[in-house]
This record gives structure tokens, sequence and C-alpha cells, in this order.
């Protein structure tokens, strides 16, 4: 499965050369043209295939290829490695985990003072990212890693559950690191491969988990008319809340998320609107992201040029931005069928 080989692949923010190879792969076949800016963004043309009136709008849709990880800040001379994180962590998820760094994809191991060695009043509290690090299992400094380089989580795809016979690839639940936001990716690759009244602009940016960088350009770029934004949200259904609690959105398996607002922009009420009113039309569950949570590439989109109308839609996964997060593949495929249908009506 594609999202497999995008989930497992080595892309932390500014280098996402990995990421990108495959999924140029991916769409060289079905793309009118394609191209890398100097950020590193790939754009990905599909021009109108759909018979339609007068000239074909521009529609941008774009998915972020990077992923939240770490860079290495020091190499000590017991061989240890320091390093800060790249894009937003809670410290609790990152003790004991498996990681691997720099192009070697050198195996390590975030460590801190286990808990016979430190004293009870430190029992109960979580230590910073400064207070770890990371152990490759040398005893002196080696050249093969260096400060600079980066470092992401071991973590690889897999299928949970019981699963009799050969796994279903559009039904059950998957964990893997870097759903947020190799999903959206996937999204946009069944995208580019279909038929529109529209010329699609696929967008696979950079840099979105330290400030929307590649977006900002691409969006000025592409000049689109309008822009639809890929993403991978927090679900928020975690055992400890009531089923009917108002906190507990979304949730896995309901669809996909559509964004009302969030802390970098307020979608386009028109947008929202059509996505609503094509997922009743084609009987496609969807539900909302909690509005004012968190920030997407929208954020530099919408404000290119002269404007640009954007919305976000969103594959739901938990525990994102932590070593390992799950998703329902149904969410996926509904994200597809709901964009696909979207985009079909754009030009009618």
């Amino acid at each position: 499965m594609l999202l497999e080989q995008l989930s497992n692949a080595f892309g932390v923010s500014s280098v996402e050369a990995e990421v990108r190879k495959i999924i140029v792969e991916a769409v060289k076949e079905s793309a009118d043209e394609w191209r890398i800016d100097a950020m590193g963004n790939l754009f990905v043309t599909r021009r109108r295939r759909v018979e339609g009136e007068g000239q074909p709008l521009r529609v941008m849709v774009s998915a972020h290829m990077d992923e939240v990880g770490f860079i290495i800040t020091a190499v000590k001379d017991n061989g240890r490695l320091k390093f800060k994180a790249i894009g937003g962590f809670d410290p609790r998820v990152l003790l004991g985990k498996a990681v691997v760094v720099g192009s070697d994809k050198v195996p390590g191991v975030i460590g801190v003072k286990p808990v016979h060695l430190i004293d009870s009043s430190e029992r109960h509290q979580v230590g910073e990212i400064d207070s770890m690090s990371i152990d490759v299992g040398a005893d002196s400094k080696s050249d093969q890693i260096k400060a600079g380089d980066f470092a992401t989580f071991a973590t690889q795809f897999g299928y949970l559950g019981d699963r009799d016979g050969e796994p279903s690839l559009e039904h059950g639940r998957v964990k893997g690191k870097a759903f947020d936001n190799r999903a959206g990716c996937a999204v946009l690759i069944e995208l580019l491969k279909r038929d529109y009244p529209v010329d699609l602009i696929g967008v696979f940016t950079v840099q979105e988990e330290i400030g929307m960088r590649g977006a900002q350009v691409a969006a000025y770029a592409a000049e689109p008319d309008l822009a639809f934004i890929l993403e991978c949200t927090a679900a928020d259904d975690l055992p400890s809340l009531e089923e009917d609690s108002d906190e507990g959105f979304p949730r896995l398996g309901q669809g996909p998320a559509i964004t009302v607002m969030d802390r970098s922009f307020i979608a386009d009420r028109g947008l929202v609107d059509l996505l609503i009113e094509t997922a009743k039309q084609e009987n496609l569950p969807y539900q909302f992201k909690r509005p004012g949570i968190g920030a997407t590439d929208a954020g530099a989109v919408h404000l290119a040029r002269s404007g640009i109308r954007s919305a976000v839609i969103s594959v739901p996964a938990r525990y994102i931005h932590a070593p390992a997060a799950v998703l329902d593949l149904a969410d996926f495929w509904n994200t597809v069928r709901l964009m696909h249908s979207t985009l079909r009506r754009l030009g009618s």
C-alpha cells in the first residue's frame, strides 16, 4: 500500500527528498507536467479532461510531505547525541523510543535517567528535551553522525486487530509514523489519477511543521483560483471521554473532518458548504475538526497574492506527532471519494 511506503519514509522538515521520490514515481504517469521548485515543493499538474465551458478553473490541492522529528545539535565525547525538536512534541511520548539518525539511518534510542537513579521528587516529572539524549551505542564521537543531522522515529507501518487472510486495503485500522501528513499525500496521489473539469495543480509542500514555509512559496507560484488543503488531524475519541461528550470529535471511522476555523485561518464558507453538500449528495460520512485548534498550510495559502479561497479536509488519526499514530482506512478512502466528487462538481 502506498500509504505504507510514505509512512515508513524518512522526511523531517527540510529533508523530504525520500518522500518526494516515492511521490514522483507514483504520479508521473498520470501527470501532464511536474516540477520541483528551489525549496523542494513538488508541483504536479493534471489538466482538464472532462468537458466544460470556458477557461477551466485552476484548483490547487496540496498536502505537506514533511514530518516532525529532531535535529542533532551536538555529539558528546561519550557518543551521546543532544537534539532539538523539529515541530511540536509532548516530551512524555519520547522516552525510550527507537529512532533512526542521519542519511545512513543509524538506529538509536532516546534516553534519560532510569527510575532507579532519580530522586523520589523527580519521579512524577517529565523531563524536557534538553535533559534527553539519543544513544546510538557509541562510546565516543564518530564521523558517521554530526551536528545538523536529522532523526525521526523508527516505527514501521502495520495493520491492527484480527485480520483473516490478506489485509484489506479499504478497511481496518493501521498504525505508523508520520500519518501527519503522509495520509494527505496519499489522498492527493489518488486524486491525481482521476479526471476533472478543472485544471488540478497538486502540490506536495515542504516545511509545514516549522511554519508553513513551503506553502507560502507554492501558493504564490501556482496562482490558483481556489485551494483545498489535505491534512491529517488529531482524533479526539480516547477511551476516557464519554461517548456523547461534545469534546469527542473528530472520531475514527466517522469520515473525513472538515475545518471551519483553526489558529491560522477561517475557511471559505462557500467551499465548506460545497464539501458538506457533496458529502450528503454522495452519501458519504463527514465530521468537523474542533474549531480554533492547530494550524495548517491553509494559513499561508489563503494569504497569497490577492487572497485565495481555501478549505481544509483531513483524515483523522489518533496520537499524531508521536512515535505511532492510528487511522481508519475507511476514513482515508472516504476522504478520497469526497474530494474527487467535490472537484468533479466545480466545473459543472
